[in-house]
């Protein structure tokens, strides 16, 4: 366990697939008047070295490893030339990493794990991943180091936005999003992008990420939105427009009440509902209503289409739908005018892409057994640890003052108190990425660890 205050030497790793940017970025890193004295570690695939002679020359700390890649011949040259730069401690107070593009970032960050002395005097700040916007498409899917890439970051910046439209740039960050929800993600243009949002980030700060997606460490669900109806006993219409799929799920369920506990009863309804099969319904006809009545709305190849709804029983109704209403222009109709929703919501949608590289966040209040956290993650980590790209979290630890915060790659686990807890509420925030991921066994293991 560390002391609260950290000494130790906060490292980058940057990383990214061929062509992304990177030597761009370091230069700007090196030149931008950001006040830190940062040393430099650059690796080329290759038996000739170019990259060094393609940054600035500044006086900052430059070593050039060219006899490998550093995730996998040349670990131990990384680990003596990092036991040099700590010789000169004094010369610098950031370490940046940049590896070549065919390197999968894991084994880099495993570095500041296996050697004790490494430990002790360094700390992985953040995995920084840039992104060719415009070319990663044509590796997505086939290139194991670019998912590793995309999985492992911490910070992603997609650079290169200039060359691509912007609905195929919110598509990117959707497909990236569903790889890995922690990271932060930022778009720029010839790598220009604060130097705070690079440097000194926190890696494991995920109170950072939640400031970024509120929804961060929701659960997934099969629905995109739902709405709340105050219906009366009569035929309504759902109208919907074109929209960018020909079917759009939905489920209409009765809501005791507007209290709290019945929308989430409701909720649980609908998700076991759209995991039933699916009916579609087709322009003219009458949508089903109630538990278990999941409606497939077949869409017109062109113009608008109506579905009716019978309602007989005065009262509130919640309406989920697959997609958000605002797609397909769609609207709740009535006889006489278009009733509002009373209130609405939006829910993150479950992953559409890439099933093999998934993230599952956990958010649990309560205090936990230290014994048994220790015997859950090292039972985990022996299991599933290739698996496991990264983990990182906040911990509340019974008869701990302080918080507790750890991140790991594959079977390596770092952890050390935090500041205290003082007026804030205890909780625990943590999240798993990887392959193969289990969200249900690894909730249930974590509970598991919570003090009686």
């Amino acid at each position: 366990m560390m002391n609260a205050v950290d000494t130790r030497v906060p490292v980058a790793v940057l990383t990214g697939f061929l062509g992304s940017g990177k030597t761009t970025l370091l230069n700007r890193i090196l030149t931008e008047n950001h006040g830190k004295k940062i040393a430099v570690i650059e690796n080329e695939f290759g038996e000739v070295g170019i990259d060094n002679d393609l940054v600035i020359g500044a006086e900052e700390e430059i070593f050039e490893m060219n006899n490998g890649c550093i995730c996998c011949t040349v670990r131990g040259d990384l680990i003596r030339i990092l036991g040099h730069l700590m010789k000169r401690r004094d010369k610098f107070d950031y370490i940046m990493i940049e590896t070549t593009g065919m390197a999968d970032p894991g084994p880099v960050a495993q570095t500041f794990y296996v050697d004790d002395d490494m430990q002790q005097k360094l700390h992985l700040d953040a995995i920084v991943t840039l992104v060719d916007a415009k070319h990663i498409w044509e590796h997505i899917d086939d290139s194991d180091e670019a998912k590793k890439q995309l999985a492992f970051a911490d910070v992603i910046l997609l650079n290169k936005i200039d060359l691509v439209a912007p609905e195929d740039l919110e598509r990117l960050e959707a497909r990236i999003k569903s790889m890995n929800s922690m990271a932060k993600i930022y778009r720029s243009r010839d790598a220009v992008v604060e130097m705070d949002k690079i440097l000194n980030v926190g890696g494991f700060n995920l109170d950072r990420a939640l400031d970024i997606d509120p929804k961060f460490m929701e659960p997934e669900y099969p629905f995109e939105w739902s709405g709340i109806y105050q219906l009366n006993p009569g035929t309504c219409e759902w109208v919907m427009g074109e929209g960018p799929d020909p079917t759009m799920g939905a489920a209409l369920l009765p809501l005791a009440n507007t209290g709290l506990a019945a929308k989430e009863a409701t909720l649980m309804d609908a998700v076991l509902t759209f995991s039933d099969d699916e009916q579609a319904i087709k322009a003219g006809e009458m949508m089903r209503l109630g538990k278990g009545q999941y409606n497939q709305l077949v869409l017109n190849e062109s113009g608008e289409t109506v579905f009716n709804i019978e309602i007989q029983q005065p009262g509130y109704y919640m309406l989920f739908t697959e997609h958000h209403p605002d797609e397909f222009d769609a609207r709740l109709r009535g006889a006489d005018s278009v009733p509002d929703p009373l209130e609405a919501r939006e829910y993150k949608p479950d992953h559409e892409h890439d099933e093999e590289v998934t993230s599952v966040g956990i958010s649990v209040p309560g205090d936990l057994q230290l014994e048994k956290l220790n015997s859950w993650l090292s039972q985990l980590l022996q299991v599933q640890g290739q698996d496991i790209f990264r983990m990182k979290g906040v911990l509340s630890v019974r008869g701990w003052d302080e918080r507790f915060v750890f991140q790991g790659v594959h079977m390596l686990f770092d952890g050390r108190a935090d500041r205290p807890w003082g007026e804030e509420l205890r909780h625990n925030k943590l999240i798993f990425i990887g392959r193969n991921l289990d969200r249900a066994a690894l909730e249930n293991g974590f509970r598991e660890c919570l003090a009686a």
